[in-house]
């Protein structure tokens, strides 16, 4: 795994939603307010697997299996450990995750043109994907439902592992 990324261990799930809220608060100097509320760290801990890196916690990779792949369905990083080399050492342990499990590949859905967001991903192997599996395309509809999209478009994007 990628220096200094673990598997969360029980303590660190507290910390999580405060990681989150604080990494949202970025969208606001994008205008973005009224993000859906980060789920709970009971909600968090019921994930396929979630890494930390950090102690305390500076970020995190919430990890599920979707359409027999590895789909990072969040990462987070709060902005004091920002442009650290924090959401690049998660996304890498992400994709050794993955390649470790026998994935294919790795995918998210994300803003297509926030910077930390869909280039971001771009800039580390990510390619947009047009057709989603079925479950990954069940996910795409519960973010719209959700109001994601009324925030900028939203893509798919995979990495092969």
């Amino acid at each position: 795994m990628a220096e200094g990324v673990r598997d969360a261990e029980p303590a660190d799930f507290a910390l999580l939603p405060e990681v989150e809220a604080a990494a949202d608060a970025l969208f606001a100097s994008l205008g973005v307010t009224g993000l859906p509320p980060a789920p709970t760290a009971a909600q968090r801990a019921t994930a396929w697997r979630v890494l930390v890196a950090g102690r305390p916690v500076a970020g995190f990779a919430v990890l599920e299996r979707v359409d027999g792949d590895v789909h990072l369905e969040q990462l987070s990083v709060h902005p004091s450990a920002g442009r650290r080399g924090v959401g690049t050492a998660l996304l890498e342990a992400a994709v050794g995750v993955a390649r470790a499990c026998g994935a294919r590949r790795v995918t998210l859905t994300t803003y297509a043109d926030v910077p930390w967001n869909g280039p971001w991903y771009a800039a580390r192997g990510f390619t947009e994907v047009p057709d989603a599996g079925p479950e990954l395309t069940a996910l795409v509809a519960a973010e719209a439902a959700a109001g994601l999209p009324e925030h900028g478009r939203r893509v798919v994007m995979a990495r092969a592992v």
